[in-house]
Formats: structure tokens, sequence, C-alpha cells
């Protein structure tokens, strides 16, 4: 079972504990060996990657760095913070390892900016299409696994449709997400259906990249999602943005501020080359009526 806990809390410990470090000029191995830790440990101590750091690690690593008695107070509300078990928690045992890391920070995140090439993004999916895609990828789960995925995957889906203050989505489709036949055509003609009614909310834009667009940044891009996390009321980013690409094999977090510059850079050259949202929908009504023809 993966471990669960509030993600944003456990990023801010880390990010406070690297920086504690970094003032001290201790390298990571160099900390973690005085912590009696391996370098690894601490590595995903300070991304936040690990659930239930022990509180006797927060008491060294404060001790280590300086912290005042105010400051390492602190750290120990985040660590209880990040401890704290969150929904995702009760499906475990059915998310990949690390992405309930994801989903926490999906969970927090107040805006989400994504690409897809190949298929609908899980948040905009129906549960029929998900289905389908669940049977090809776990066909040896049970019909209670399997209803527990779908169930997970609408579940995740409420950050955007709540009333109050939904997360801004804004989405862009390769046509090839379209024409990619998940099922059936009556599938795909309820799910394009969908993502058209779902592009008229308020907080979600959804925009198709033609075909005949080509390849706006001179080569294929995979998948990726820009979260981001918003401000305090004194304008000071509440948590730096990350951004979230997958493969195959697994996902990856990029965090430096190139990376996310150069992810947002990608973003603004894939719109300038995708129809704006009132052709985009149109196009979906279009394609779907064509699936059931």
């Amino acid at each position: 079972m993966s471990e669960c806990g509030s993600t944003l809390p456990r990023r801010q410990l880390g990010r406070y504990l690297r920086n504690g470090r970094e003032e001290c000029g201790l390298t990571l191995q160099e900390a973690a060996a005085l912590l009696e830790r391996s370098g690894s440990t601490l590595q995903r101590i300070e991304r936040g990657m690990v659930a239930h750091v022990r509180a006797v690690d927060i008491a060294a690593l404060c001790k280590m760095y300086g912290f005042s008695d105010e400051h390492t107070k602190a750290m120990k509300a985040l660590a209880a913070q990040g401890n704290e078990l969150s929904w995702w928690c009760e499906f475990g045992d059915l998310l990949p390892p690390s992405f309930d890391f994801y989903v926490g920070l999906e969970a927090s995140a107040l805006r989400l900016t994504t690409y897809e090439p190949e298929l609908v993004p899980g948040l905009l999916q129906t549960p029929t299409y998900a289905s389908v895609l669940f049977h090809s990828g776990h066909p040896d789960d049970s019909a209670d696994e399997h209803a527990r995925r779908v169930q997970l995957r609408m579940r995740r889906q409420t950050r955007i449709t709540r009333k109050y203050r939904p997360a801004v989505l804004e989405v862009i489709l390769r046509e090839s997400v379209l024409r990619g036949t998940v099922g059936s055509p009556k599938i795909m003609a309820a799910q394009l259906k969908h993502l058209a009614d779902m592009s008229t909310r308020p907080n979600i834009t959804v925009r198709i990249l033609p075909f005949a667009a080509g390849l706006p940044l001179g080569e294929p891009i995979g998948p990726f999602v820009i979260l981001d996390f918003g401000s305090d009321r004194s304008g000071r980013v509440t948590e730096p943005p990350v951004v979230y690409t997958e493969c195959f094999t697994g996902g990856l977090y990029l965090a430096k501020p190139e990376s996310i510059q150069r992810y947002d850079g990608a973003y603004e050259d894939l719109q300038r080359s995708a129809l704006d949202p009132v052709a985009s929908r149109s196009f979906l009504r279009q394609t779907a009526k064509e699936y059931m023809s």
C-alpha cells in the first residue's frame, strides 16, 4: 500500500528543511550521516515524499540547522499536518507507487494546466471511458477493485466541479485524443459531449490542437500538468508550482524554476496553435455526432 498524507504540508516542510541544510553549508550526504539516516531517505523528506516523518528526525534536523524554538514548533506542526490521512488513503491499495503524492498535489492546486496528446485527462473522463481504460490496464482486477478505481477517478473530479472555489482547469487536447477510439463509438460520443459540456463551466477551458496545426514545438511532446497553488494575502506564492509528466514507466516531478518556465512556454506555444474555446466546443460536438452516425 502506498503512503498517504497531506502532500502540500509535506512539501513545505521539506523545502524549509532543505533551505536550513543549505544555509548551514551541509551536503545531503553530510546531513544524512549526522542524522544517521541514508541520503535517499533525507532526500525524500526534503521532496515531501515521506508521509510519516519521525518526530525524532524533525527534532534532530531542526537542532542541527540551528532553528529557533518557534521555527522548530512550526516544523513539527507541518509534519503533523503531513501525517494526517487524506480522503484518497482509502484507495491506497490501488494507487501506483508515489501517485498518492500527485493526488495530494492535485487536491491542493488552485490551477491545473494540462496538455494531453493521446487520452482525455482523468479529471474530465466519464465513468465508462475510465472503465474501459482500467479494464485494459488492470485486467486481473476483481469487480470490486475495478469499481473502486473508477470511484477514485470520479472522486478526484470534485476538485473542479464543486460549488465553492473549484480549481481552475485549462486543457489542450491534441486531435488524436478525439480520434482514438476508447471502448466504442457510443462511449466516445458520450465522452466528447461531456468534454464540451464541461468546457461551459467558468473555471474550465478546453482547447483542441488540430492535426492541421502540425507540431508547434517542432517535435512531439508528451502529456504534462502544471500545478499552481496560488498566493497568500500578501501576494507571496503559497508553494512553488510543480510540473508532472507521465510516461509508461511512471511519473516525473519537476520543480526547478527553469523547468517550470520551459513548460509554461511550451503551453503558450501550443495554445497559440490551438482552436479557441468556442471553436473547440463546436469541434467536440461535431466529432461526437460523427461517432453516432
